[in-house]
């Protein structure tokens, strides 16, 4: 009887040891847990204070440098009176970059390809208003080629423009945009990307870098020769890193420009960028991976905005129209959406309304540069007549 309690004791033993032990793990676990939760926690919080410092910085460096061009008159690559006029792309490069003719050829295969891949809208309506808006742009543009518009039906956010100016819009950037002014301004950055044949640049540096890195390799022979060429790509990818944040540089101010000369907001397009890069950054992957580079930075935002502020003022700038609204609650009935976020999408039996505009006002004396009020906030937008022209420059070639 001793032993067989002796046994039980024994056993009693073992198992509170063995339930010590696990809450002594599952304690101590909880506790590695609680801690890697909050060592998280603190280097998420480092990682956002730095990227606030980050950005102060990016901005204190934006208002510097205007600061710098204020009171200057515009240069012909910022002037929207010699839209059509200059010659916006020059040197070494760009005489490397062919004919039009072989920039059109190349891009029309290239458009074969994404025809025969993609997905269209097909509703005449939407793809006829589309159409229009970015034909407006063209036209107030320095691009020197006609234009052939798609809407893809894709809901990721993206539009691109083709060598020879094939271009596509996404149904998701359209959904996307608040108002036709938005849309215009992304639209009027890619035109200005074919019309400073920034592609065809592109191409021409990498024949050109090909070529040098063949013959560095050659030239050097031997085991330098293999170094060379096998670390000539890196140095190619960084250099085309860096022609890229120019060329960004260079639509930007261009699409401004165009914005503003086919009557629009000429805010619209840093007010665009800005919205998307936000949704990003709250949602990764909200924008297609070929369009993640063109939302603007700080301060590019802060030049375009600036830019702005140097223009010729004008009375009027179109924001809006009815006929944006309804395409939106097309796109929103096709896409299985609920119809009740799109607002007034329907012209009844009035027809088309006119268009919304925006009056712009001159800022305070104290107010920084490229700021200007918002009447639209106090009070009704005032609309122009039909008979009034609210593009004064639409009958320029």
């Amino acid at each position: 009887m001793f032993n067989q309690l002796s046994r039980n004791i024994t056993a009693l033993a073992l198992v509170w040891a063995l339930l010590a032990g696990s809450s002594s793990v599952a304690l101590a676990q909880k506790q590695a847990s609680a801690g890697e939760k909050a060592a998280a926690e603190q280097k998420a919080k480092e990682a956002s204070e730095k990227q606030d410092r980050d950005d102060a910085a990016e901005v204190a460096s934006a208002k510097k440098k205007a600061e710098a061009t204020k009171g200057k008159p515009l240069s012909t690559d910022e002037d929207p009176n010699q839209i059509g006029k200059r010659k916006i792309n020059g040197g070494f490069i760009a005489s490397m970059s062919g004919s039009i003719e072989k920039e059109v050829s190349f891009g029309r295969e290239l458009a074969a390809e994404v025809d025969r891949q993609a997905k269209f809208i097909d509703d005449p309506v939407i793809t006829e208003y589309v159409n229009r808006v970015g034909q407006n742009v063209v036209l107030h543009s320095d691009a020197k080629i006609p234009f052939t518009i798609k809407v893809i039906d894709s809901d990721e956010v993206n539009a691109f423009a083709l060598p020879g100016g094939f271009f596509y819009v996404n149904k998701g950037l359209l959904l996307a945009a608040d108002n036709e002014a938005e849309i215009a301004g992304v639209m009027a950055h890619e035109i200005a990307h074919v019309a400073a044949r920034h592609a065809m640049e592109n191409i021409a540096k990498a024949n050109l870098w090909q070529n040098l890195a063949m013959a560095g390799s050659i030239f050097l022979g031997g085991i330098p020769g293999l170094i060379y060429q096998s670390t000539a790509g890196l140095g190619l990818a960084a250099l085309f890193s860096k022609f890229s944040r120019s060329a960004e540089t260079e639509a930007d101010r261009l699409g401004t420009q165009y914005l503003y000369a086919a009557g629009y907001d000429p805010n619209a397009m840093a007010t665009m960028f800005e919205k998307l890069a936000s949704k990003n950054k709250k949602k990764p992957g909200f924008l297609a991976k070929t369009f993640s580079s063109h939302p603007q930075s700080i301060e590019r935002l802060e030049a375009s905005r600036v830019l702005v502020g140097r223009f010729p003022e004008r009375e009027e700038y179109v924001l809006s129209t009815s006929e944006f609204q309804r395409v939106k609650g097309r796109l929103l009935r096709l896409s299985n959406a609920k119809a009740s976020t799109t607002g007034d999408i329907g012209g009844g039996e009035e027809g088309p309304r006119r268009p919304t505009l925006k009056r712009r006002t001159p800022a305070p004396p104290d107010a920084p540069a490229g700021t200007t009020t918002d009447p639209q906030k106090d009070a009704p937008p005032k609309l122009k007549r039909g008979t009034d022209n609210p593009n004064p420059t639409a009958d320029k070639p």
